[in-house]
């Protein structure tokens, strides 16, 4: 168990960097941060990687400049059994991810092992946490699920910065939740903020250690987590606090950390430090960094919000826990891939890859980028169903007609 004033606790270093530096600046990025008091050297160390779309799109998941950096770090310093660890979700193949966002060719390029929680071989169990929970054993009253994978290793959450259409910004904290829940895990969207902070709590259990990474070489802003605007800003983060990252991370893009309920909370309960005036900065200087960013929803999150919050909150059960729940996973889908990735983010993409940062993501691997169409499969699911309701909209009228 992690000790409530533990190594690192309140302190977050900040550098900026460029493409020619970047995998020298994360070495000293976390040794400015204190990592290897964070993280025993003797335990398997995981690299929680975030896939928040299976294509590639800027800000919107872990780096393979960030891995690389992590990786070589950890290895220059001793650190011998690393894992990447991947979640799946129910939009997001983390398969093709890994090798979209050129994941794959980065852990193998270093030999590290790969596992991705949700396959078979990975067996969860019931975990009953020492420390209050707020919510978790309420909305799983039969038991808490965790991959027991995760017990007794050192893990480092590698997020983005960006923002998110339910909890402002997502950062360290977010990061967790794929990783330590199961696919059942949308059961908690209606009360996320409680959710990230119980899992902080969990964490601080399970892990011998616990370090953030975060880049924000693309930082994104509006609709997060995917269908976002993106900005080059050129900085990373690392702390061992994973309250402290995000509450800077928070700063930086213009919110007030202690208005975001799981940063509060979390720092009212001492899982971290989420006040700015009590948290120390070392390396750059992030005084005069207020990017403005905004927090918008897409078409699916408002919907989203209307069942989580709204008028919709009484048939929550029905829409998100039966046999008909597939159909968010399918609105959710073709929002992002059918219509939004096609039509807007493509464009996007391309301009991206004009830049110093683009030209850099190209440089991994075999230097494809993959920049999808629309998907077939959802586009003839979308057609299917189009077409189901013209039929029967077309019999009724039939009948009515017949009838008449």
């Amino acid at each position: 168990m992690i000790p409530k004033d533990f190594p690192g606790k309140g302190k977050v270093a900040v550098l900026k960097t460029t493409p020619e530096t970047v995998l020298d600046d994360y070495r000293r990025l976390m040794h400015m941060a204190g990592y290897q008091e964070a993280l025993p050297k003797d335990k398997d160390t995981i690299l929680k990687i975030n896939i928040s779309w299976q294509t590639w799109y800027p800000a919107c998941s872990t780096t393979p400049w960030q891995l690389e950096g992590v990786i070589r770090t950890l290895q220059e310093d001793g650190y011998e059994n690393l894992i990447g660890a991947h979640n799946r979700t129910v939009v997001v193949d983390a398969y093709v991810g890994e090798k979209n966002n050129k994941h794959k060719y980065v852990v193998d390029k270093y030999g590290v092992k790969n596992v991705h929680l949700y396959e078979p071989e990975i067996e969860w169990v019931r975990y009953h946490p020492k420390a209050e929970m707020l919510v978790l054993d309420k909305v799983y009253p039969d038991g808490i699920l965790l991959p027991k994978f995760l017990f007794d290793r050192n893990i480092i959450q590698l997020p983005t910065v960006k923002t998110h259409v339910f909890t402002t910004i997502t950062g360290a904290m977010k990061n967790a939740f794929g990783g330590l829940l199961n696919e059942k895990r949308h059961w908690t969207h209606a009360v996320i903020h409680e959710t990230v902070v119980d899992l902080l709590a969990i964490q601080q259990e399970i892990h011998t250690g616990l370090f953030a990474v975060m880049d924000g070489t693309f930082a994104g802003d509006g609709p997060g987590p995917r269908a976002m605007h993106w900005h080059e800003k050129d900085i990373i983060l690392a702390s061992a606090d994973q309250v402290a990252i995000d509450a800077i991370s928070a700063k930086i893009q213009g919110f007030d950390p202690m208005e975001l309920p799981f940063i509060r909370i979390a720092h009212e309960r001492g899982l971290g430090i989420g006040d700015p005036k009590d948290i120390e900065i070392v390396g750059y200087d992030i005084s005069a960094e207020d990017w403005g960013f905004i927090q918008e929803d897409t078409f699916a999150s408002k919907g989203q919000k209307m069942i989580y919050h709204g008028p919709l909150k009484p048939f929550e059960k029905l829409l998100l826990r039966s046999p008909i729940v597939p159909w968010s996973y399918f609105a959710s889908n073709f929002y992002h891939n059918v219509y939004w990735y096609p039509f807007v983010g493509r464009k996007r993409v391309e301009a991206a890859l004009q830049t110093k940062w683009g030209e850099l993501f190209r440089e991994y691997g075999d230097g494809t980028v993959v920049m999808p169409g629309l998907e077939p499969k959802t586009t003839l699911t979308a057609l299917g169903i189009v077409g189901g309701l013209g039929l029967l909209a077309g019999a009724i009228l039939m009948g009515r007609n017949h009838k008449d």
